[in-house]
């Protein structure tokens, strides 16, 4: 069995990794032999400590990633997120390797978002919008500017000095950040990237112009929400699963308009694959909603094993 720490797949995991290695993951989520099972959403002995269990296979992979969501981890200087992937052996049984894969996790949420909007976004789009301010919208938005022209950076957060920091973080990465309100966010803003626990819409449907693209990150639950239901017969949807998308994902709350037929998902693998349209004009409205899938861990997981040297 390989076994892969914190400190070194960290040190191996690159925004170039991430995007080849999610494109690929979105691929074989529509490919014949690949399977995605149903999530599994618990907690630990305190309810508001939060884990997910995500497993699915292909011809080639097996495995499975438990994410972690631990709130308390703020007081104790601590990371909330973190997340183990386990590949296992498919020919013995067993586990072939296990990735401590908290840095990873972020990167590979990230790169999900970059090749959605890379695929859905105007090519002239120089404005992005981030709703929150925590760890994975910062990687979103450098994400995205490895794909985009971004000019500047609009981060909408209730708390200024979480905001602040935020700023400080992305500038760092040479990006121009500012603070606005969700209103001006969104009619400045070419493309929005949310990413908030929100249980209720972030903003109004007619806040948003023509040809924005919004990808959609934080809806991995049921109940969970960043999308006014309105914004869903003026847009087209997309989505990493369907299946899984309209169960936990920000489109759960538009499943009764897909299975009416009054509009259509689309995953985002087809569009890749040439099988599906994604944008086709400039004033279209895209929507990509990101509720997480296994065959993302796994394929990202192979590439790390790949990259990393084997101990003598």
């Amino acid at each position: 069995m390989r076994y892969i720490p914190e400190a070194q797949s960290s040190a191996i995991v690159t925004h170039e990794m991430a995007f080849e290695a999610i494109s690929e993951a979105f691929q074989a989520a529509g490919a014949q032999g690949s399977v995605v099972f149903p999530a599994l959403i618990a907690h630990g002995s305190n309810p508001s400590n939060r884990f997910s269990v995500k497993s699915g296979a292909t011809e080639a992979l097996a495995g499975l990633k438990m994410g972690f969501i631990w709130p308390g981890n703020t007081a104790r200087g601590l990371p909330t997120h973190n997340s183990v992937t386990v590949l296992f052996n498919q020919d013995t049984g067993g586990v072939h390797a296990v990735i401590e894969s908290g840095v990873v996790n972020a990167f590979r949420t990230a790169a999900a978002d970059a090749v959605a909007t890379n695929q859905l976004a105007r090519k002239d789009a120089k404005t992005l919008a981030a709703f929150g301010a925590g760890n994975q919208a910062g990687y979103d938005c450098m994400a995205i500017a490895r794909i985009r022209n971004i000019e500047t950076v609009l981060v909408v957060n209730a708390d200024a000095a979480r905001a602040e920091r935020f700023a400080q973080r992305l500038a760092a990465h040479g990006l121009k950040v500012e603070r606005a309100s969700a209103q001006d966010a969104c009619a400045r803003a070419d493309i929005i990237v949310t990413a908030t626990p929100a249980k209720a819409p972030l903003f109004e449907a007619d806040w948003i112009r023509p040809g924005t693209h919004i990808s959609c990150m934080g809806a991995d639950g049921v109940g969970k929400q960043e999308l006014p239901t309105g914004l869903y017969g003026r847009s087209k949807l997309f989505c990493d699963l369907a299946a899984q998308s309209v169960v936990i994902g920000e489109f759960q709350h538009a499943a009764a308009l897909i299975q009416a037929g009054a509009v259509a998902l689309t995953q985002i693998g087809t569009v890749l694959s040439g099988q599906a349209l994604g944008r086709q004009d400039d004033q279209a409205i895209t929507i990509f909603d990101s509720s997480g899938i296994a065959l993302q861990d796994l394929y990202i997981a192979d590439r790390l094993l790949s990259a990393c040297p084997i101990s003598a």
